[in-house]
């Protein structure tokens, strides 16, 4: 069964409580496996062009209304604040989003820690701030229809004027849709209340809706801050776009240093990350990979951490336990579920190999574009790398950094709880550089129209 038929057999239309036909599908609807697409960068050079192309684009977009239907294709678009400006939204609407999207993904750097190889100096030039006006992507489930989408959309720009394609990346994943360390990747997901889709075992109560789609109540019970006017931001969402080149090579060094066999190394490899290749959880699977349980996604993700509060199991610092610490005590208290993510991350390049070597590395061809929605993003990545990923006072391991995204400024180390004394490996690098990113607000279909046609002219000539 395909991972689309498997939501589609979990889905539930007398429990839907969202606008599904005017939230835009990429929001609530997983990505298929094995899948392909593409990620297109666009630049508004005038106003009334950028206008017109959102205008044809949006026919072509999906909304959330489709879980049951066997799409071989979907489209999304995001905008950045520098893009909403371009298409003439006035200044007291542009004023009503958040500071950080605001400011842009690179000046807030520091917030991000965002510094050294990972700094915006170091960026892709179609990362230069202000330059990413639309970010359009399309998921696909083969060549073929990713092929036949990009038709569609290409025929769309050409008969826009006033807008430039800065550049196109082309990503894709084949069966079990692996990271380019060769993990399976995008397990957990949360629930989200009233999207008609009933949680899978280990992903508990749904969250509320407003977390991650604006005008819902969220987990305070009051729907979050939102763009105005209501037509804008309603149904609408934000996004964290963020490019990753993978060192594998240098990955796979760390571990050949460390792990005399090449048991030992895939068991260091399945620490640091909290899960097998397969997807097997540690929590599950502490002894030895089970492909089995790692591809079943009723069990892969069934599991809690009460029972392993030291973390001999599933190490404290590892990147899933600090991503989503479930119900871990921790020691800076958090609410878990005001920073859950839907992730839509997408890799690039050759499949894992044991044989990438570190001068492998300068090609710079593997990679991850690590993608999310949340009503709360900016805020979430900011304490996401401030606390989670390059700190680890939370969980009582001061400064040590999450072992897979975390920024490593000299080599640093990877702490394994176990008996009789916690074991420390040295050597941990960076092994996820930086190259570029923006912070985006995905409007619903109803914005997307509303934007091309200047909606606030009319509402100027109500008043």
């Amino acid at each position: 069964m395909s991972i689309i038929e498997r939501l589609a057999s979990r889905f539930r239309r007398d429990t839907v409580s969202l606008e599904l036909d005017d939230i835009q599908a990429l929001i609530l609807r997983s990505r298929p496996e094995p899948y392909v697409g593409i990620h297109a960068m666009l630049h508004f050079d005038e106003a009334e062009g950028a206008r017109d192309l959102l205008g044809r684009l949006a026919p072509h977009i999906a909304s959330a209304d489709t879980w049951t239907d066997e799409l071989d294709h979907w489209i999304g678009v995001a905008i950045s604040y520098e893009g909403l400006q371009a298409l003439g939204l006035p200044e007291d609407q542009l004023k009503t989003f958040p500071l950080p999207f605001q400011q842009g993904m690179a000046a807030r750097a520091p917030q991000l820690r965002d510094q050294g190889p990972n700094a915006p100096e170091n960026w892709d030039a179609v990362f230069t701030p202000g330059r990413c006006h639309l970010a359009l992507t399309i998921y696909a489930v083969d060549d073929a229809a990713l092929n036949r989408a990009l038709a569609s959309a290409r025929v769309e720009l050409d008969r826009a004027m006033g807008v430039t394609l800065l550049g196109e990346h082309r990503f894709g994943a084949p069966e079990g849709a692996k990271n380019p360390f060769g993990f399976r990747d995008s397990i957990s997901q949360p629930a989200i209340e009233g999207s008609g889709v009933a949680p899978l075992p280990g992903e508990a109560r749904p969250i509320k809706a407003g977390e991650f789609i604006l005008g819902y109540p969220s987990e305070t019970g009051v729907p979050l801050a939102m763009p105005e006017p209501a037509v804008l931001g309603r149904n609408g969402t934000f996004v964290v776009l963020r490019k990753y080149q993978s060192r594998v090579g240098c990955f796979n060094a760390f571990l050949k240093a460390n792990g005399e066999t090449a048991e030992a190394r895939e068991r260091l490899a399945a620490k640091m990350f909290g899960r097998w290749r397969s997807g097997a959880p540690l929590a599950l699977a502490p002894n030895t990979d089970d492909p089995e349980l790692g591809a079943d996604p009723r069990r892969n993700n069934d599991f809690a951490y009460a029972d392993d509060p030291k973390g001999r199991l599933v190490p404290l610092g590892c990147h899933m336990r600090r991503l989503n610490p479930r119900d871990a005590e921790l020691t800076l208290l958090t609410d878990v579920n005001i920073h859950r993510i839907i992730r839509r991350s997408s890799t690039f390049g050759p499949v894992y190999s044991e044989d990438v070597v570190p001068a492998d590395d300068a090609k710079g061809e593997r990679g991850i574009f690590f993608i999310f929605v949340s009503a709360r993003a900016f805020d979430t990545i900011e304490f996401m790398q401030q606390e989670w990923i390059n700190r680890g006072n939370f969980i009582d391991l001061g400064e040590e950094r999450d072992p897979v995204v975390g920024l490593h400024e000299g080599e640093q180390r990877f702490t394994i709880p176990q008996t009789p004394a916690r074991k420390r490996i040295d050597g941990v690098q960076t092994f996820n550089v930086m190259k570029g990113g923006e912070y985006l607000f995905m409007p619903s279909l109803s914005a997307l129209n509303w934007l091309a046609k200047a909606g606030w002219r009319n509402a100027a000539k109500h008043d």
